[in-house]
């Protein structure tokens, strides 16, 4: 699977901690294998976020992202308030 970063996602995590950096990445990689995907805990989302899913970094961190037909586009990373933003 391609994965697309918005810019938004590349600062966020830029502004993560070094070694937190390091497991989003090791995420993102699994990230596209599907057959990890429940490994990570993908999601579909509801309300706001109705059309985005999400997958776990970490008990703490999640990544927001949009399937299309190229691939998948991570939009955000955080803790539960990504959700909110």
């Amino acid at each position: 699977m391609r994965i697309f970063f918005t810019p938004r996602f590349v600062k966020m995590v830029g502004s993560l901690p070094e070694d937190l950096q390091a497991d989003v990445y090791d995420k993102v990689d699994q990230f596209r294998d599907p057959s990890n995907h429940p490994a990570l805990k993908v999601h579909k989302l509801r309300g706001a976020l109705k059309g985005f899913s999400s997958f776990s970094v970490n008990y703490k961190t999640r990544i927001i992202f949009e399937k299309g037909k190229d691939g998948a586009i991570l939009h955000a990373v955080g803790d539960h308030d990504i959700y909110k933003a």
